[in-house]
């Protein structure tokens, strides 16, 4: 990741995410590099099966088939 001199000035928290994300950063000036960035201890992503966003309908007895489920909203309306 290269940042610039002003990117880190007016942008701090957005480049310190960035740098725990990836690990280290490349700071320039007038584009050239002046300094390097490297996060003390980079976070580790959530595997996806482990967020919890994703369990929240795993209780429901109507969506064990997604695909039929899917497809049972996805039918067209009809009307008597």
């Amino acid at each position: 990741m290269t940042v610039t001199a002003k990117d880190l000035r007016v942008k701090t928290r957005e480049v310190l995410k960035g740098v725990q994300r990836i690990g280290s950063a490349t700071i320039t000036v007038r584009g050239k590099p002046v300094a390097k960035l490297i996060a003390l201890a980079p976070r580790k992503p959530i595997p996806l099966a482990e967020h919890p966003s994703v369990g929240i309908w795993a209780g429901r007895k109507d969506m064990k088939d997604v695909n039929a489920w899917v497809r049972k909203i996805r039918r067209p309306r009809q009307f008597p």
